[in-house]
């Protein structure tokens, strides 16, 4: 069984002495669970695992009386619960329980899962400041593809990666298809979101998903999305949809890239849908490879870099600007062979710190192999 990288990477910290609370988030179907299988075959100590599923109503009640069942297994004893954001009053509880197990020198050690950052988010800001770290597991990339399907080219990868159960169906298209709708769009729509939030038009919300599934590495104006969403007037109303969904891991939204940040906020966004998969689903009409392959270069700077961007002035646009390291990297995607451009001439001019990137399939390679040292050559 393939072994995801954050699996060593959590089971490092939980061995550390006095952990802070590990958080695991990230999209339905990409392998936490089954990460965290794989880390408890792994640690030599005591845990208990519970998994938030069901009927039941869970609460504060019933999340202390794991957390007193794990301190009853010994001080040091592994807490995990799966689903989380689940659990009605979740982080309340949780900062009462670390805290007075600080004061008591009771601690036990914790691992919380969940799917939906919109809910999980929250409780972290407002209740957990301090007490957590959070390691974000994602679609997987290429090179980790390859592992479980090693017949997928590149091509193909652009077009249907993301998801590793959905690679069982490939020689089925339809099949496919109706998997990554139903059993991951549709219940990210209706059980970790609708269920959990007020969404005044639904019909309309589930629309905008399809809606920005067609312009992977585009922008596009909110006032454009009203328009084909034939909705009158309220930006506002497009501007948290689409937050909604980039929350819940389906798409993410780039900013234009001003020396000034209120002109960054202002500007319309650059759709990334999170992986090939969704757009093979979810879009109605052909997509060039071009931009799909953009679109995943953007996903994989996403996961590395501290803030992405993208460009544009006149006539000239450069697909990505990254900040790494308190550096800025300006990054042109080139699907094709051509590799000078003028954009990126244009932008180095006008931002001098900045260092020119030029990522093509041989690059994109190196990318995903070396994640954040990626960056060690410029």
């Amino acid at each position: 069984m393939i072994e995801r990288k954050f699996v060593k990477e959590i089971l490092s910290r939980i061995n550390e002495h006095a952990p802070l609370m590990q958080f695991v988030v990230g999209p339905r179907q990409v392998g936490k669970t089954t990460g965290i299988e794989q880390l408890l075959k792994k640690y030599k100590k005591k845990y208990l695992y519970k998994l938030v599923e069901g009927e039941f109503e869970h609460d504060g009640n019933w999340l202390r009386l794991e957390w007193q069942k794990a301190l009853e297994l010994g001080v040091g004893t592994l807490l995990i619960i799966d689903e989380v954001q689940k659990i009605k009053d979740w982080a309340e509880t949780l900062k009462s329980l670390w805290d007075n197990s600080i004061k008591n020198k009771k601690a036990i050690k914790c691992i919380f899962l969940g799917s939906s950052s919109l809910n999980l988010q929250k409780g972290l800001n407002e209740s957990l400041a301090g007490r957590f770290e959070k390691i974000y597991v994602g679609h997987w990339d290429y090179c980790e593809s390859l592992l479980l399907a090693p017949e997928l080219s590149l091509d193909k990868f652009l077009e249907v990666g993301g998801y590793p159960k959905a690679y069982e169906y490939l020689k089925n298209r339809k099949r496919f298809k109706t998997y990554i709708k139903d059993s991951l769009v549709r219940n990210v729509i209706e059980k970790d979101i609708l269920l959990n939030h007020q969404i005044r038009k639904p019909a309309l919300f589930k629309q905008t998903i399809e809606l920005l599934a067609n312009y992977p590495a585009q922008e596009i104006s909110y006032t454009k999305l009203l328009g084909q969403l034939q909705e009158s007037g309220n930006i506002e109303i497009i501007k948290n949809y689409i937050s909604i969904y980039e929350n819940a891991f389906l798409i993410r939204s780039l900013p234009k890239y001003h020396a000034k940040a209120t002109l960054t906020k202002s500007s319309s966004p650059k759709i990334l849908p999170a992986c090939g998969a969704l757009v093979d689903a979810l879009s109605v009409n052909p997509i060039e490879k071009g931009r799909l392959f953009e679109m995943t270069v953007g996903n994989e700077l996403f996961t590395i870099v501290d803030q992405l961007f993208y460009w544009k002035e006149e006539n000239y646009e450069v697909d990505y600007v990254a900040i790494f390291d308190k550096k800025i990297y300006a990054i042109e995607v080139k699907s094709g062979r051509k590799k000078h451009s003028k954009s990126l001439d244009f932008f180095i001019k006008k931002f001098t710190k900045a260092v020119p990137v030029i990522i093509d399939e041989e690059e994109f390679l190196s990318l995903t192999t070396k994640k954040e040292n990626y960056f060690d050559k410029f």
